[in-house]
């Protein structure tokens, strides 16, 4: 027992050097970097809670919510723990399908800004979290057979945040990442992306 204690504290001992080595070894702030990406999005919520979002006293339908996403990112990084994030994200369309005839469309897209809290684990792999705010519109319009509606639209200003994490290749670095864009308690999108980006 003893011996596996002592084995188990020396591996954690070995596993904290090597984090901090690596953490010293991390590269300076950057400054100015930007990026793009794309990938999907995906509702969180059911069709009684959406239906409770647009207010259309309809929840016989079901929801299709598969479609692209798009982002792009303006980013200052102070040092390799900190940076702050201006985003504009096109979420996609989700799709409420009623009968035959009849749908409804729900396009979102947000801007704002976000911190990211930053963990360079080498120098050329990094883990990061974000937190923000998004101002956010989301275009509603119905389609019944040949008859269009362009019913009221939701916007607001809410929450977001995500994790991620990035591989740098200085001066250019990829990224992956979640987000939750947490618009409404009856509309929340998660969305999954990839992106490039380039630094100055």
């Amino acid at each position: 027992m003893k011996l596996k204690s002592l084995f188990t504290v020396t591996l954690a001992s070995s596993a904290l050097c090597v984090a901090a080595s690596s953490a010293m070894a991390a590269p300076k702030g950057q400054g100015l970097y930007l990026g793009a990406g794309t990938g999907f999005s995906s509702l969180k919520n059911d069709s009684d809670e959406v239906d409770d979002f647009i207010e259309s006293g309809s929840e016989d339908f079901d929801i299709d919510d598969d479609d692209n996403s798009f982002k792009g990112f303006v980013g200052y990084e102070f040092n390799p723990y900190f940076a702050t994030e201006l985003f504009y994200a096109d979420l996609g369309k989700t799709r409420l399908e009623g009968n035959d005839v009849a749908s409804t469309d729900l396009e979102s897209d947000a801007y704002g800004l976000s911190v990211v809290g930053q963990l360079p684990i080498t120098s050329w792999f990094t883990a990061f979290a974000k937190a923000g705010i998004a101002k956010w519109e989301t275009d509603v319009d119905g389609n019944l057979g040949n008859a269009d509606l362009d019913l009221e639209d939701q916007d607001g200003t809410d929450p977001v945040y995500g994790v991620g994490a990035q591989l740098n290749f200085n001066p250019v670095f990829v990224r992956a990442e979640y987000e939750r864009y947490d618009f409404d308690s009856d509309y929340k999108i998660d969305s999954f992306s990839a992106s490039a980006g380039f630094r100055f």
